[in-house]
C-alpha cells in the first residue's frame, strides 16, 4: 500500500513516464501502482542499487540514475520507482 503522498505524486507526474494519461483518478493511481509492483525508496543510495540491480547503468552517472523517467522525486525526500 502506497500513501497519499507518493499516489497523489505519481498521478500528477504519470506523464514522466508515459506518453498519456494511465489513470484518470487517485484511487485508479494507488491500484496502478500496486499492479505495477512500484518501489519506494528513501535515500539516493537505494534508489542506485535498486536500479543498479536491474538494468544495465554502465557508463550512466550519479545524475543520470536519478532523473531516469521511471524514477519520481516525491516531495518529503523519498523515490518512488514505477517500471514502465
Amino acid at each position: 500500500m502506497f500513501d497519499k503522498l507518493v499516489v497523489e505524486t505519481f498521478f500528477k507526474n504519470q506523464r514522466q513516464l508515459f506518453p498519456e494519461d494511465v489513470v484518470d483518478s487517485i484511487d485508479e493511481a494507488a491500484d496502478f501502482l500496486e499492479d505495477m509492483c512500484a518501489v519506494v525508496c528513501t535515500s539516493e543510495k537505494e534508489v542506485l542499487d535498486y536500479l543498479e540491480d536491474g538494468m544495465d547503468t554502465t557508463g550512466m552517472t550519479k545524475a543520470e540514475l536519478l532523473s531516469c523517467e521511471e524514477v519520481f522525486k516525491i516531495p518529503d525526500g523519498r523515490f518512488l520507482i514505477v517500471e514502465g
